[in-house]
């Protein structure tokens, strides 16, 4: 202000700012650019925000259906047998794990029973073809398992009930303990698919003598599972009894029955979970022993006696003698052999006298499957 005044009072003009020169026009261009460059990103911003913020909204309900979902695949994993029948559980684990038992006994989905065929061979099934025969257009109703020496290897087509069926196995031998453990190593296995109720024991040499239909309604119309059971007083029966079993298994609980059985799912939970009697047979039961005659007949008679009907219906010819049945081949399968078979015998069937004693027969020898193949549609119900 002084110098303002100064200048007024020597009578001169008062000193002029220098004017802003004008910005160049590509500085301008660049500017222009970012300004744009912001607003998008602005728009951007906003769109986001509102976005995602709506979205968290819609979001929260569905945290709280989270765990219904969860539950749903949960109870699929219980329902769903599993994908593949190869798993490193051990004996132990498998056991345990088979015997779990829902408390409920109304199932909470739709349940369609199955009958579990169980093979116990050593190799290959040479009658194989015959099964394929009987099982086809039954899927659904049944389930395959094999257990046979760890080395060998199916080679079933992909279309076959026998495609990749075989389970983790070890070696068994006739009249040992490992035989046993074989069999309830099929059980336990089959257990885990909560759709079997019915489990029959086979082998290699087994065929059925009835159609599917008429063998699936009599199991599932069953009130009691076959297992033979007697009481053999002779030397090879009570004189296999070892004193030692006591006081767990006493002579007169002492039975003896074929090693071939058909149970429900009930028993079938009851020979897996069992560790009382196991490690007396394990131990006392030992050759001439043959514990594969007398393990489950024992106690099964101790734990459910009102559940067996104390017989097998597979059929079996000792009329030759020796320590092992007989076996037929190509020479023995006629029209009359198998009527033999199927309407030789009367027996009870749920209390009541039955002529269908038998739904499966042994021993058959490779030999025997084409006249059985021939002569099935006309004499057993199934096939072409």
């Amino acid at each position: 202000m002084q110098s303002r005044v100064l200048a007024m009072e020597d009578g001169k003009e008062p000193l002029q700012r220098p004017q802003a020169k004008a910005l160049p026009m590509r500085i301008v261009k660049v500017l222009a650019f970012f300004l744009c460059l912001g607003i998008v990103f602005s728009a951007i911003s906003v769109y986001l925000i509102r976005y995602y913020g709506l979205h968290s909204v819609v979001s929260r309900p569905l945290v709280g259906l989270q765990p219904c979902i969860e539950a749903m695949d949960a109870l699929t994993q219980w329902i769903k047998p599993p994908s593949s029948l190869m798993h490193t559980m051990s004996d132990e684990e498998l056991l345990w794990r088979a015997s779990f038992v829902p408390r409920v006994n109304k199932y909470p989905f739709q349940r369609v029973p199955k009958v579990a065929f169980l093979f116990l061979t050593i190799g290959p099934l040479p009658l194989a073809p015959l099964w394929e025969t009987f099982l086809k257009g039954n899927e659904g109703l049944y389930s395959v398992y094999i257990h046979s020496l760890p080395s060998y290897r199916a080679e079933f087509p992909s279309s076959s009930a026998f495609y990749h069926r075989q389970i983790p196995s070890q070696v068994s031998e006739w009249g040992k303990m490992s035989m046993c453990d074989a069999e309830r190593r099929l059980l336990a296995n089959a257990l885990l698919d909560i759709s079997n109720e019915w489990f029959v024991l086979l082998s290699e040499s087994c065929i059925p003598v009835y159609n599917f239909s008429t063998i699936y309604q009599y199991f599932m119309r069953s009130n009691y599972s076959y297992v033979g059971a007697f009481d053999d007083q002779g030397p090879f029966g009570r004189g296999r009894y070892n004193l030692h079993m006591a006081p767990e298994v006493n002579i007169s609980q002492w039975r003896k029955g074929s090693q071939w059985f058909e149970v429900n799912r009930e028993l079938a939970v009851t020979m897996v979970r069992d560790t009382i009697f196991y490690p007396k047979f394990e131990a006392f039961c030992k050759p001439h022993c043959y514990v594969d005659e007398h393990y489950f007949p024992t106690m099964l008679t101790i734990e459910a006696p009102h559940l067996l009907a104390n017989r097998t219906v597979t059929w079996v010819d000792w009329s030759r003698g020796g320590a092992h049945p007989a076996t037929f081949g190509r020479v023995d399968i006629t029209e009359g052999f198998l009527k033999r078979i199927r309407e030789g015998n009367t027996c009870l069937y749920n209390d009541q006298p039955t002529d269908i004693c038998h739904l499966f027969a042994r021993k058959f020898s490779p030999s025997a499957l084409e006249p059985l193949l021939q002569l099935a549609p006309g004499h057993l119900g199934f096939g072409d």
